[in-house]
């Protein structure tokens, strides 16, 4: 049964997390709508619309055929205008800002509900245009479903404008930040209210403990929280996941360790709950958001884009994120329903964090007096800020420090200098 819901996870995972599962989704209602349609005008529900509003109703064939083909055409053009106009955006926002933006744009629900409607509006259109009858009169015309179909054609022009407002409003680079800040910062939010034991309750390294390996690569995206404490409930066992959140894992790379040994089919039954892909989620990992926003900044910084406001909004963003990242443990540790075992996550350290951060914007931002003051700012910021463990503020103290170096190593000019030093 463990593994059946471990397998259910994993489909409904992958489902909710593909392009194509919206467009799907919208193009079956259209189906069903059609079969139903055509099985309602068996009663009199043309006949009905003849009697009373007959200036909605078509009843003649070759007018119905003519309408409805002219539709079809119509709207697999505009969906091929609209679509194609999408890969030149997202051509742009990976030459100007960062290609790791790129799966969140696809993704976009609103435009995967627009090309659904399209698809949708598409077959239902085809489905009636087959029911016509060549003779057909005002009787035996599907009257109904053709007017419905025309209603379908006419929303997905509304559908066209709105899609032209919301792409053109996405590719804004405030737009893509302000999303990717929102986003890390309620997966932050969400951990920081989770229901989480103690740091100083961590089971740290132990020499006689057992250890899992991978037999397989890809990225470790975190595991199924709730079946995993299940878990080791269930087979009185104990668990420290050893790589963080994001991490890429080779094979025969250590998974986790465990307090006692388990036999081969407990070890597949334990492996099934932690969760691999073959690319990075955003909304599962902050760290990944904290990545996106550096790299973005970054790349405003290259001598072909030289866009210094959009780094120094990236910078503005990520001191705010930090400061929630410093409200978390360096570990993640969760306790079974009986209180007897204990389940520990490795996030990515603070430490680690700040370096891979800050070493970016020192190596592409050093020169530049703007930034390196906004990053001295960002740092004594920190500084002041509530934190659940003291070794943080020892952290950003180091990455003060680091970055006065760089300062004095890369800012020719005296009178920067000694502002940017008397600032520290």
């Amino acid at each position: 049964m463990s593994t059946l819901k471990v397998k259910i996870f994993s489909i409904y995972k992958r489902l909710f997390s593909s392009i194509a599962f919206y467009p799907s989704l919208i193009l079956v209602l259209f189906l069903i709508t059609a079969g139903l349609m055509l099985s309602f005008e068996d009663s009199n529900t043309t006949k009905w619309l003849i009697e009373h509003a007959p200036y909605l109703v078509i009843n003649n064939a070759d007018t119905a055929r003519s309408i409805l083909s002219t539709m079809i055409g119509g709207l697999i053009s505009l969906m091929v205008f609209n679509f194609s106009m999408v890969m030149m955006i997202l051509n742009q926002a990976s030459s100007n800002f960062s290609p790791r933006l790129l799966p969140g744009l696809i993704s976009d629900k609103r435009n995967q509900i627009v090309l659904g409607a399209y698809l949708g509006t598409i077959v239902y259109n085809i489905i009636i245009l087959m029911s016509v009858l060549p003779e057909g009169n005002k009787y035996t015309l599907n009257g109904f479903s053709i007017l419905l179909g025309m209603i379908m054609a006419i929303s997905c022009l509304g559908a066209f404008i709105y899609f032209i407002h919301t792409i053109s409003n996405s590719i804004q680079i405030n737009n893509i930040l302000e999303n990717i800040f929102n986003t890390t910062k309620n997966k932050l939010l969400y951990l920081i209210n989770k229901d989480v034991l103690e740091d100083d309750t961590s089971i740290g390294e132990q020499d006689d403990w057992h250890y899992i390996k991978s037999t397989s690569s890809g990225y470790y995206q975190g595991v199924n929280l709730k079946g995993l404490l299940e878990f080791c409930q269930k087979t009185k066992v104990s668990i420290k996941v050893i790589p963080f959140k994001g991490s890429y894992i080779l094979p025969n790379i250590k998974l986790a360790a465990i307090d006692k040994k388990l036999d081969e089919s407990e070890i597949k039954s334990l492996k099934e709950y932690l969760i691999f892909s073959d690319s990075l989620d955003i909304q599962d990992n902050y760290s990944l958001g904290i990545k996106h926003m550096t790299e973005v900044g970054i790349k405003a910084m290259s001598p072909g884009i030289n866009d210094p406001g959009t780094a120094l909004m990236t910078i503005n963003y990520l001191t705010e994120i930090i400061t929630l990242r410093m409200k978390l443990d360096e570990k993640e540790v969760y306790a079974s329903e009986d209180k007897n075992y204990i389940l520990e996550l490795q996030p990515v350290s603070f430490k680690t964090l700040m370096y891979r951060m800050l070493a970016e914007y020192r190596q592409y931002c050093k020169h530049d007096i703007i930034l390196m003051e906004k990053i001295v700012k960002m740092l004594l910021y920190l500084l002041k800020q509530p934190a659940k463990n003291q070794s943080y503020y020892d952290i950003l103290e180091k990455e003060l420090a680091i970055t006065k170096t760089d300062i004095q190593d890369s800012i020719s000019n005296p009178s920067d200098k000694k502002k940017l030093l008397e600032l520290i």
